[in-house]
């Protein structure tokens, strides 16, 4: 078959909220954008497989990409949320310690947060149980910027500003290849027949399949090419009444946040997610694990029901650092990182991506610029 070539002057690779945000920013600013989707529909993978939780910046490194972005791009996502009536809502979310030896985790959460900006209110565990019944915990810190929003809905929007500053979308187009020389970029997409698309700026955005990208892409240095590790994480959802108006929190655990409670926009709550280290994506729910979230759960709210849980969904994070070690910041490789123009990628884009997203796409078209 005869390759078809094209040329287009902005190409982003992939249609995940990053990457539509990211579009969309380069699209509003006078760019020719297209956007290619490997899948059938945007926002498949890990932006509509997560908690929909807006993230107040609170456990990040100061001076990180995570804690900078985060608290940066959460105003922002509330603000533009609020002007185009994309559904959201900011109702707080509790970090409980669930007994004495925990007070200390509390405070080095409430330190880090503090570190970042984020002012967290400290409450007693009598207060607690006064202000939200149902729970029980020895002490809680009080997160008033938290909130959750309708992820998809978001990513409508996004798509939709995308496309009413000129820009395209294309869905079933896998990047398969591509090839950085002489100030252009070459990528190679999958279809009937060869397409090779010539671009000057081009932002790999491809979520899980952003490293496996950068390692097929030719003239990108060895030390641009990261390894990546999958975290699964599954929920689990409650049916019928629950006490709870904000969500609830324990402190931290190795690999994620810990199996917390969340709320959708209808008020269901659904927790999760857990840490499960695996080699390939797989989302598949095992009901099996509903056992150790209900352990979980019992020690902070002694009413719960177990037989109550129903498998939901999973999901896979990102991970730039595997099992045991630290979490990694968000990767966001520019020219100055890797000396080719017009090309940026971005790596372990995992929590608080979502909240990050227009935060990114600012930096990113900084980048670029």
């Amino acid at each position: 078959m005869t390759e078809e070539h094209y040329s287009v002057e902005t190409v982003v690779i992939g249609a995940g909220v990053v990457g539509l945000a990211t579009a969309r920013a380069l699209a509003q600013a006078g760019q020719e954008v297209l956007v290619l989707e490997s899948g059938a529909a945007i926002g498949e993978g890990t932006s509509s497989r997560n908690s929909e939780v807006v993230h107040a910046g609170i456990y990040y490194p100061e001076g990180s990409f995570k804690a900078g972005l985060c608290v940066r791009g959460r105003q922002l996502l509330y603000d533009y949320c609020q002007a185009r009536n994309v559904r959201f809502r900011k109702c707080g979310k509790w970090i409980v310690a669930t007994d004495s030896t925990q007070l200390a985790g509390l405070e080095k959460v409430q330190a880090q947060a503090a570190c970042n900006g984020v002012k967290l209110v400290a409450i007693d565990g009598r207060m607690l149980k006064a202000r939200q019944p149902g729970l029980q915990a020895f002490a809680g810190l009080w997160s008033p910027e938290t909130g959750i929003i309708d992820s998809h809905g978001l990513m409508l929007s996004l798509q939709g500003e995308l496309e009413d500053a000129g820009g395209q979308l294309v869905l079933h187009s896998e990047v398969l290849s591509a090839e950085s020389v002489a100030g252009e970029h070459r990528l190679v997409v999958a279809g009937d027949a060869p397409v090779i698309l010539r671009a000057r700026r081009v932002v790999n955005a491809a979520g899980l399949g952003a490293p496996g990208l950068a390692r097929r892409w030719g003239g990108l240095p060895d030390t641009c090419q990261p390894r990546q590790w999958l975290a699964k994480g599954v929920y689990f959802s409650y049916s019928g009444h629950h006490p709870f108006e904000s969500l609830i929190y324990p402190l931290p655990e190795p690999g994620g946040l810990g199996v917390h409670l969340t709320l959708d926009l209808a008020g269901q709550a659904r927790f999760g997610p857990d840490v499960e280290w695996v080699e390939q994506e797989d989302y598949q729910v095992a009901p099996e694990r509903a056992a150790a979230f209900a352990r979980a759960i019992r020690q902070w709210w002694p009413g719960f029901e177990a037989d109550r849980l129903q498998p939901a969904y999973a999901g896979i994070r990102p991970k730039l650092s595997g099992p045991g070690a630290a979490s990694a910041d968000f990767r966001i490789d520019g020219p100055e990182t890797h000396g080719i123009p017009g090309l940026v990628h971005l790596f372990g884009i995992e929590s608080p991506g979502l909240t990050s997203c227009l935060a990114i796409a600012d930096k990113v078209v900084g980048l670029l610029e």
